[in-house]
C-alpha cells in the first residue's frame, strides 16, 4: 500500500512538472512597447496602450502609475491581460506605464514608458 502511494505521488509530480519543463524561457527578452511612445504628450481621454506580442508569453502584466513608479502617488491600473492592447481613460497629469510578459514558468522584466496627459483646449 505504501509503495502505491509513493508511486502515485511520483506520477503526479512528473505530470505536474511536465508543463514547466516544456515552457519557453522568456526571462531574457524585453516586451516592445508600441504606443504611446516614451515621453509622448497626449490629450485627455481614452488612451490606447499597445505592445508587440511576445512569442512564448501567455499573458501580460500592465501597470500604470502617476506620476511614476519610483515616486508613485497612485497605481492607476494593475491588471493581467491575454491580449497586447488596453484602453484606459486618463485624467490630466504625468504617468508611467509598463508591461511584462508572463507564462506559467517565466516572466520578463518590465519595460517602462512615460507619458503626459494634457487638458483638451479650444474648439
Amino acid at each position: 500500500m505504501k509503495q502505491h502511494i509513493v508511486l502515485l505521488i511520483m506520477v503526479f509530480l512528473l505530470f505536474s512538472c511536465e508543463e514547466l519543463i516544456n515552457e519557453e524561457d522568456i526571462s531574457e527578452v524585453n516586451v516592445q512597447l508600441l504606443a504611446p511612445t516614451n515621453n509622448t504628450v497626449i490629450r485627455q481621454g481614452n488612451v490606447s496602450f499597445n505592445w508587440k506580442e511576445l512569442s512564448g508569453a501567455d499573458e501580460y502584466k500592465l501597470q500604470i502609475a502617476t506620476p511614476n513608479f519610483i515616486s508613485a502617488i497612485q497605481i492607476v491600473l494593475d491588471t493581467t491581460l491575454s491580449k497586447n492592447s488596453f484602453i484606459k481613460n486618463l485624467e490630466v497629469g504625468n504617468y508611467e506605464w509598463r508591461v511584462r510578459a508572463e507564462n506559467s514558468a517565466y516572466e520578463t522584466d518590465f519595460t517602462t514608458h512615460a507619458l503626459a496627459v494634457e487638458e483638451i483646449s479650444g474648439p
